[in-house]
């Protein structure tokens, strides 16, 4: 995997950015020498991106106002804006667009490179370029029928303020035009044509290959669901396409070839699944997550962690493990977790001579371990398509982390249990007690967002601006930390990742109504109905599902696609809906979190600036403790369920 780029330590797109990027690092050795033609493009795209980001970064603020004007007006003046969820919800879309459009141009669109990786440079560099081809090819197929859709939509006007439809679903033509600029813009400024024509030309013949296969296709029936969800699926994301994209191309292919479904539905099914008002809270706490981070909040939560733990074997390994429980109940987002913790321990725990490898193991472990932990954008993806109760679901994720979190301490203790603490002082309880007060206003914010949920002083979705709010506060008044030069990269990096996420959510619910319209939703209900062990046998297929899911396809993509398709035979089996989704959570995790296919583990090597073969075999033993406290999650519901 690439480094992070820029040099940006600390930074969650950092980590993000480096794991997933679908286009090569910046400079990469498969580029041609620059000419005139290759300097002018890069010149055009400079000015389109200033174009794009900017509009995108004072989306995500103008989301942050009206939702945050929204509670106030509600709660404390009790006189509701009736306008504010609609005009949230059109900026919404226009945001999750320009976001996937500033994404493909920085190359942050989760993919998997492993095999990119492993072949020599040539080959690599007709697979990079091919993924843009990929990207382009999408863009290029659903742009009429999105120019379609939105001049359908001028006939809708929406009820609070009035507008015509069109003007919020005019973001998805926009955004797949600017993104197919952008696909052209890097494959002109790669300076090499002949690369470039191969690519192009592979790709046409596939399209070509397959529309020519279109008749023959059509008599196949549910076959086609093993060709293009299984087959052109699989081929395009070993092949290093962006997920988002392998999806919207098996997705177009099987429905324009294989069925007589108008087009314009595609183009609905995406809207619809990146339009759901509770994924907003998506960019808003990822943005919370960047904030703690800057105004140094995370800084004084691990400080107070070590204060209390640096003195014992293993210390600091146990307050990496305390602070990502407490930072991820705060952001949501697992690079921004792992970006605003990393950076502040790894430092003095390679001082006290930990290994690197065991390090990055570490912390990709804790990843997995607090994916239940609220306001996890999973959970907040599984309740939006599956209709689950997020507060239920928030209520019932805290307990499995801390059983999966005894797991890893038990690891760290058996590892370092010897460890020499010869250097190491011991802190006096007055250092202690100052550390404390000066962690307490960021130690405070999980439970200030909780007991904003639990009060009904605001919708899971509208309780980060409050987070946000009290943020840059505590960073402006008590910390004395806030550099408002870097709120603007702050705001652009969280478009760019909630826009790579949204794509992937929206281009993934197309493809389970696919799944659904083919009747296989009925078939794979019936078959899972009836296994034999019942409850027991479809958690224990579940588990694995989800663990080889959460390693290929990542974990929103693969909830997304599997989630409203296998909750209603949970129900129907007996399984509690919210025991079942901190099972197929975690199980998502640990797989998404695995070495080698686990794009997680990587973004965790990238933010800790370690080689990902050095934690390949540490890592191991963390794996094994991660699945030993799954199989307890499934097996005691209570540790779900009991608090609900």
């Amino acid at each position: 995997m690439d480094g992070t780029r820029d040099g940006t330590e600390g930074s969650p797109s950092a980590g993000s950015a480096a794991a997933h990027d679908p286009h090569g690092p910046r400079g990469a050795v498969f580029s041609g020498p620059p000419n005139a033609l290759t300097r002018s493009a890069k010149a055009v795209e400079g000015v389109l991106a200033a174009v794009v980001e900017i509009p995108a970064a004072l989306l995500v603020a103008a989301e942050i106002v009206i939702l945050f004007a929204g509670v106030m007006s509600r709660y404390v003046f009790h006189a509701p804006l009736i306008w504010s969820d609609e005009l949230a919800s059109i900026l919404f879309l226009w945001l999750a667009m320009l976001g996937a459009a500033v994404a493909f141009r920085r190359g942050e669109h989760m993919r998997m490179n492993v095999v990119a990786g492993m072949v020599g440079p040539e080959a690599r560099a007709f697979l990079e370029v091919s993924a843009v081809v990929a990207g382009l090819a999408f863009c290029t197929l659903l742009l009429p029928h999105a120019l379609d859709y939105a001049q359908e939509e001028a006939f809708i006007r929406t009820p609070a303020l009035d507008l015509q439809n069109a003007w919020r679903a005019a973001a998805l033509f926009t955004g797949l035009s600017l993104m197919a600029a952008f696909a052209v813009l890097k494959l002109v400024q790669i300076g090499r044509p002949l690369l470039v024509l191969k690519a192009l030309a592979v790709a046409g013949l596939i399209i070509a290959g397959f529309w020519l296969l279109g008749p023959a296709l059509k008599g196949l029936g549910n076959y086609n669901l093993v060709i293009f969800f299984v087959g052109v699926v699989a081929f395009c994301v070993l092949a290093g396409v962006p997920i988002a994209f392998a999806f919207g191309l098996a997705t177009f292919g099987y429905l324009a070839l294989t069925t007589r479904t108008p087009m314009l539905t595609m183009v609905g099914r995406l809207d619809e699944g990146m339009s759901h008002l509770i994924l907003l809270a998506v960019p808003l706490f990822v943005f919370l997550g960047q904030l703690i981070e800057m105004t140094g909040m995370a800084k004084a939560m691990v400080a107070f962690l070590a204060s209390l733990l640096g003195h014992v074997r293993g210390g600091l390994h146990y307050v990496l493990l305390g602070a990502m429980y407490l930072v991820s109940g705060i952001s949501g987002a697992k690079a921004a977790d792992m970006a605003a913790v990393a950076p502040v321990l790894f430092p003095e725990m390679k001082a006290r001579g930990a290994k690197e490898g065991d390090l990055v193991a570490l912390l990709s472990a804790t990843g997995a371990q607090t994916e239940t932990i609220p306001p996890s954008i999973v959970l907040i993806t599984i309740g939006s398509v599956t209709g689950v109760s997020i507060a239920a679901l928030f209520a019932g994720g805290l307990l499995p982390a801390v059983v999966l979190g005894a797991a890893l301490c038990f690891v760290v203790w058996r590892r370092y249990r010897h460890e020499d603490l010869s250097h190491a002082a011991r802190a006096s309880w007055g250092e202690i007690g100052r550390a404390f007060l000066i962690s307490l206003p960021a130690i405070a914010l999980p439970f200030v967002i909780r007991a904003a949920v639990i009060e009904g002083v605001a919708t899971a979705t509208e309780v980060s601006t409050i987070g946000i709010a009290y943020s840059a506060l505590v960073g402006l008044l008590f910390y004395r930390r806030f550099d408002w030069r870097r709120l603007k990269p702050m705001l652009v990096d969280t478009a760019s990742l909630s826009g790579a996420i949204l794509l992937i959510i929206g281009t993934a619910t197309a493809m389970a109504w696919g799944l659904t319209q083919s009747g296989f939703s009925r078939s794979l209900a019936e078959t899972m109905t009836h296994l034999p062990g019942g409850a027991f046998t479809f958690m224990a297929v579940s588990v694995v599902a989800f663990i080889v899911l959460g390693s290929l396809l990542e974990g929103i993509p693969a909830i997304v696609l599997f989630g409203p398709l296998l909750f209603p035979i949970a129900r129907a089996v007996g399984v509690h809906e919210v025991h079942y989704a901190m099972v197929v959570i975690l199980a998502m995790g640990i797989g998404l979190f695995a070495p080698p296919f686990g794009v997680g583990y990587y973004a965790a090597c990238a933010i800790g600036r370690v080689d990902p073969v050095a934690g390949m075999r540490p890592i191991l033993a963390y794996l094994v403790a991660l699945f030993a406290g799954l199989v307890i999650v499934a097996a005691v519901p209570w540790l779900s369920t009991g608090f609900l």
